[in-house]
């Protein structure tokens, strides 16, 4: 019977015998497990030092890189093999020691641990052929993860307990992003565009129906979106929200303005609904009164955070819209629409962009402007441009007097009929950006094709965007034989003459 040690790696070959000692009768000297009386040594108990062999007699120590094979003993309990021949050749027992002692265990004489490893090339059926003995026994212990019913039990609560912990978790999620058992909330929630900083990108690699990969401009803030939607107690979790929002591109999807938004809605519907036109978005009505000129209508619609004025003038300058009236107007300069923001309440998305209020402005006049209007327009020989600007000139001199604009319009005709200069100070503020009419000598002598009163006929375009009312008096003037008109206290006179104009001037001073 074989005693096996702690570690697997090793074997003991040989026996003990029926009392749990050495065979019956058999005795060996040099065995470091039995004492020179014959009783056994346990591991700690102290031992005899054998005799020291003759010098010439010794048995030096076996290399530790020698390999050694599996030994057996006999019946008699002696070494076969080389070990044999050797300790006949000694006339000695050969020692067997061991670095650390094997608690519990007995070696006998000729048994030996080694590696399983060592035994794959030994011819076992040649005595010859066998390893010598080493003379020391490389001993590890395996420590055995024996942990008993209390170590599965403690495992398996710890198992339990980080599954109900992670269903919690998973729960949560789910609850915040398919809006599952949320109380009611509904609240307006406004996103930002997005603004890049630094070396922040601009746009986005995604692909197109086709399948090909395209560059898509990147419009909202995802980290401020997501801020607002917490604030506004529609979702729970910011980050879980951005997390979804980077796999569904909403980014890119979503756009700028302020929404209506409840608690209703999943992480997709919320995306869906936080964009243009879905019915969810705000709308901020504007009024924009008669003669407003581009910079007072852009700075209005940026005061209501539809559009940004610079957007608002690129969208002017070089955006295309698919309006007929407009084919011969060339593109590269902002001021090219002015005029046609047909004054009117409108009713915009908040953050719409810059085309799309445009194109409602455009819309509204195209709808004002009938086909009766454009025939009247031809048979005096105008244009739209043309019409516009004589109706520009008239929205900023008339005032509230009923007639008053038709009577303009026919000084207008009459002085370009005269080839007259029409000596408007309204295009001198025009040119410079105000709204006074107290003007000086040297604002008279401004070099601009919009100076009236250097230049004769219509300046090059509009100086406002005018009214219905202006547009008809253009296109329906007074006949009359007036050429001057001088306003006082809100009421306009009109003069066929210079010297009535300067004496009336004279009698009512300003």
């Amino acid at each position: 019977m074989s005693q096996m040690t702690p570690n697997d790696e090793y074997d003991i070959y040989g026996g003990p015998g029926p009392d749990g000692g050495p065979d019956e009768g058999e005795t060996y000297a040099g065995d470091p497990a039995v004492s020179e009386d014959g009783s056994y040594l346990t591991p700690d108990a102290p031992r005899h030092a054998a005799p020291e062999p003759e010098p010439e007699e010794q048995v030096m120590p076996v290399p530790r890189d020698k390999r050694f094979g599996r030994l057996r003993s006999g019946s008699s309990g002696r070494p076969r093999g080389r070990l044999a021949k050797r300790g006949k050749s000694s006339g000695t027992a050969m020692p067997v020691e061991r670095e650390t002692p094997i608690v519990g265990r007995y070696l006998r004489q000729g048994q030996m641990l080694v590696y399983d490893s060592e035994l794959d090339d030994v011819d076992y059926t040649d005595s010859e052929d066998l390893p010598e003995v080493r003379d020391y026994l490389p001993v590890r212990f395996r420590r055995y993860g024996r942990s008993g019913l209390g170590g599965g039990l403690l495992y398996a609560l710890f198992v339990i307990s980080v599954s109900v912990i992670l269903a919690c978790f998973a729960w949560m999620c789910a609850v915040d992003v398919l809006a599952l058992n949320k109380d009611l909330v509904s609240s307006p929630v406004t996103i930002l565009p997005y603004e890049p900083t630094g070396d922040m990108p601009t746009t986005v690699t995604t692909k197109n129906a086709d399948g090909e990969e395209v560059e898509v401009e990147i419009k909202v803030d995802i980290d401020q979106a997501a801020e607002a939607l917490k604030n506004a107690g529609i979702i729970e979790y910011k980050w879980l929200f951005k997390l979804f929002a980077q796999f569904s591109h909403a980014n890119i999807k979503m756009d700028p303005g302020t929404y209506d938004l409840d608690t209703s809605l999943d992480y997709r519907a919320l995306v869906t609904k936080m964009q243009f036109g879905s019915g969810a978005q705000e709308i901020t009505k504007i009024t924009f009164p008669e003669g407003f000129s581009l910079e007072q209508i852009f700075t209005l619609l940026e005061q209501q955070y539809i559009a940004k004025k610079e957007d608002l003038y690129e969208a002017c300058a070089n955006y295309e819209y698919d309006l007929d009236f407009l084919a011969d107007l060339p593109y590269g300069d902002p001021e090219r629409l002015e005029g046609y923001l047909f004054p009117d309440t409108y009713e915009f998305y908040q953050s719409e962009g810059a085309s799309n209020a445009i194109r409602r402005f455009l819309r509204n006049f195209n709808n004002r402007f009938t086909d009766e209007m454009r025939d009247k327009a031809a048979a005096r020989g105008l244009t739209i441009r043309e019409v516009l600007t004589m109706a520009s000139l008239i929205e900023k001199e008339a005032g509230a007097t009923p007639g008053e604009r038709e009577k303009i319009a026919s000084v207008i005709y009459n002085r370009i009929s005269a080839g007259m200069p029409l000596g408007l100070d309204s295009t001198i503020n025009y040119i410079k950006g105000t709204s006074t009419f107290d003007l000086t000598q040297d604002d008279l002598k401004i070099d601009s094709p919009y100076n009236t009163y250097l230049y004769t006929g219509l300046p090059p375009g509009p100086i406002c965007n005018p009214g219905l009312d202006s547009i008809k008096a253009v296109l329906d003037p007074d006949s009359t034989g007036y050429y001057y008109w001088y306003s006082v206290d809100g009421v306009t006179y009109f003069f066929a003459t210079n010297e009535e104009q300067l004496a009336f001037a004279h009698d009512h001073p300003v």
